[in-house]
């Protein structure tokens, strides 16, 4: 989240009234929710997850272990069967 200037987005009437209720402040404004994104979602990072759990399954039913993917992918062998297990991905 960066910090914007009220100043150079907003009339200066809305300033002004914004001034009445928080001055020298710092004011949070929400995503309305139609708008918000969902987590990693603007990153990108959500898609990368996505890709490596279908290499993860698709590698398991090619005959590879829990063990060697959860060495491969620095993940806990826990974690690899979750992955292999989940219903829905990501």
């Amino acid at each position: 989240m960066k910090y914007v200037n009220a100043a150079t987005v907003l009339p200066d009437a809305l300033v002004r009234e914004l001034q009445t209720y928080i001055q020298g402040g710092y004011l949070y404004i929400p995503t309305e929710k139609e708008r918000q994104k969902r987590w990693g979602e603007v990153s990108g990072y959500r898609k990368e997850l996505k890709e490596r759990n279908r290499n993860i399954s698709a590698a398991y039913r090619n005959g590879v272990s829990v063990w060697t993917l959860a060495e491969e992918y620095g993940l806990s062998v826990y974690a690899i069967r979750k992955i292999i297990y989940q219903k829905e991905q990501i």
